[in-house]
């Protein structure tokens, strides 16, 4: 719901604030005062583009600017979060939404949203959630087939809504499956190719039987081989200095160790702490033993690997070298990528029985999907029916007696997400005549009506928060006046409804009554200017008067603008408010 408008510099309105009431809002004035401006700058921020012209003569830029409570939760605040704009005075549940765009007189404009600056185009995405305009020229809302099909769809309620969900789950499914059948047939040359590829590889790889890791392995036994010599003599020098062997006489680090060991065990006896350092020596020798145990061992090793051992070696890791030059950098990486390999391999490979399956899952959702799309049609064939014969009521009721509406059902050629159904809303304006599509065969002031039908049918199921009429009563009188001013009240019993009119009769059922007033600068400019004025009681009397009568004073005009509110006021039930 629209809190307020803010006009700057727009058209010939310098400056005007709208209050509005979450009702039945209507704006007159005299022609030319600038009526349509409260339009325009509805459409500004609704994301309409930008007119130069548009700005107040003299004046750099035009502004409009709006205050819009949302749900604090609803779709609308989750987008204004997505434009990092923030919402305000968050209370039960709703908060405050500030729009406002602002063009220059070079036509350039700017938009914001919740003091954030955005794109213009978020303004239309927001707006299209928030406001449905019907104009002279341009009837936004039900303008495609989409939202025409969406607003049958919710007008026929929880009866196809059920149907229509278990439907459209379906039909994912069916799309899903096509798209992978399809592409298993398309690219069967090239799978078929693929598991070719895969088989010779794993061939290969499953023919060398490398091991995690032997390729470092056996890098470090070609080194180990490639230095045999200089192994040899260094462990053999190692273990000579630690155990003399065929030399006793020849002092080696064992023997000495031994000495001195036995030195201090024959004095420990005189001194505990050199006992201590006795056995340490002790522990010492041990280990200097077993040092040249290993090293004898080493040696005997290396005498093992002749020439040829390293030929072997040379050999695997020749065969190592080609799988790591084909299919990963280390033989670790070979090892995943042919596990991998041999996934995708059995998966290529029932590329036969995963086609037969397919095949017959896309046979059953099909007739499946067929039966419920047949019921969807039925029960969009029965609301179609009430929401014509609702609507042509209305109608009648609204100057156009001879008129119907017609919700032209077809059967489309494949079958969609929502269905077999093209579904397109037509009028016949006279009896007698073809129904044609909406906008084509209608006067603006009669596709107003039209829509408005629409709406007060629509309004209890598919309920867009604010809705504004531009010249809604045009062409029309007397009795039908009021049957549009009656149903206009209507609508503002679900939603807010904001009018623009030069008829009393409609103007005489709002809940908040706003004037635009033309004044002149007093000057040789010519300037004209407008303000804008929200009407007490007894001023909609004389408002109305002027409309009437074109004699604000007029006594006569008077009394029937106080009937005309009188008979507003018992139409709506409320008390009729006492004359001045």
């Amino acid at each position: 719901m629209i809190d307020e408008i803010r006009i700057r510099d727009l058209g010939v309105i310098t400056q005007a604030t709208l209050p509005l009431d979450p009702g039945f809002n209507v704006v007159t004035g005299e022609t030319g005062a600038g009526k349509t401006m409260v339009i325009t700058a509805l459409g500004l921020l609704l994301g309409s583009r930008s007119d130069a012209g548009s700005v107040r003569m003299g004046a750099k830029a035009a502004a409009a600017e709006s205050v819009v409570r949302v749900p604090a939760q609803g779709s609308v605040a989750q987008r204004v979060l997505e434009a990092g704009a923030e919402l305000e005075n968050e209370v039960d549940g709703f908060a405050d939404l500030t729009l406002v765009r602002t063009v220059n007189a070079d036509g350039r404009s700017r938009a914001h949203v919740g003091g954030r600056t955005a794109p213009v185009g978020v303004l239309g995405e927001i707006g299209s959630s928030l406001v449905a305009v019907h104009g002279q020229s341009d009837q936004l809302r039900l303008r495609s087939a989409a939202a025409q099909r969406e607003a049958l769809d919710k007008f026929a309620g929880d009866s196809l809504r059920d149907v229509l969900r278990g439907y459209q789950g379906d039909f994912r499914r069916w799309k899903e499956a096509s798209t992978e059948l399809e592409a298993l047939k398309r690219d069967s040359r090239e799978r078929l190719r693929e598991a070719e590829s895969l088989q010779q590889a794993l061939e290969e790889i499953d023919g060398v039987d490398p091991q995690p890791g032997e390729d470092e392995a056996l890098k470090a036994v070609a080194i180990r081989l490639g230095n045999t010599e200089e192994l040899r003599e260094a462990a053999a020098n190692a273990h000579q200095r630690l155990v003399a062997g065929e030399f006793p006489d020849a002092s080696d680090a064992t023997s000495l160790v031994e000495e001195a060991r036995r030195h201090l065990e024959l004095a420990s006896e005189h001194d505990p702490e050199l006992g201590e350092a006795s056995r340490r020596l002790a522990e010492t020798g041990i280990i200097l033993t077993d040092i040249a145990a290993d090293l004898a061992s080493y040696t005997a090793s290396l005498d093992g690997d002749g020439p040829g051992r390293l030929a072997e070696v040379d050999a695997r890791r020749a065969e190592l070298s080609t799988l790591i030059r084909k299919y990963a950098p280390s033989i670790d990486e070979v090892l995943e990528w042919s596990a991998k390999a041999r996934s995708r391999l059995e998966e290529l490979s029932d590329d036969g029985s995963r086609i037969e399956k397919l095949e017959h899952e896309l046979e059953q959702l099909h007739a499946g999907l067929v039966e419920q799309a047949a019921q969807i049609t039925g029960i969009r064939a029965d609301a179609a029916r009430e929401l014509e014969s609702r609507v042509t009521a209305e109608l009648a009721a609204l100057a156009m007696p001879d008129a119907s509406l017609h919700v032209q059902l077809s059967s489309a050629q494949d079958l969609t997400v929502h269905g077999q159904d093209d579904i397109a809303l037509a009028l016949a304006p006279h009896s007698g005549t073809a129904p044609r599509p909406l906008g084509k065969g209608a006067s603006g002031g009669e596709l107003s009506r039209v829509m408005l039908a629409i709406e007060v049918v629509l309004a209890e199921v598919d309920p867009v928060p604010t809705f504004v009429f531009d010249e809604v009563d045009a062409g029309v009188g007397g009795k039908a006046a009021v049957e549009i001013g009656r149903r206009l009240a209507m609508l503002a019993q679900h939603v807010q409804v904001i009018v623009v009119t030069h008829l009393p009769q409609v103007a005489a059922f709002a809940d908040r009554h706003v004037r635009v007033i033309k004044t002149s600068s007093g000057g040789n400019d010519g300037v004209t200017a407008s303000d804008v004025v929200t009407l007490d009681r007894a001023a909609r009397v004389k408002e109305l008067a002027r409309m009437l009568a074109g004699q604000e004073d007029s006594a006569s005009a008077r009394a029937h603008a106080e009937e005309l509110l009188e008979d507003a006021a018992s139409f709506a039930g409320a008390p009729v408010p006492a004359r001045p």
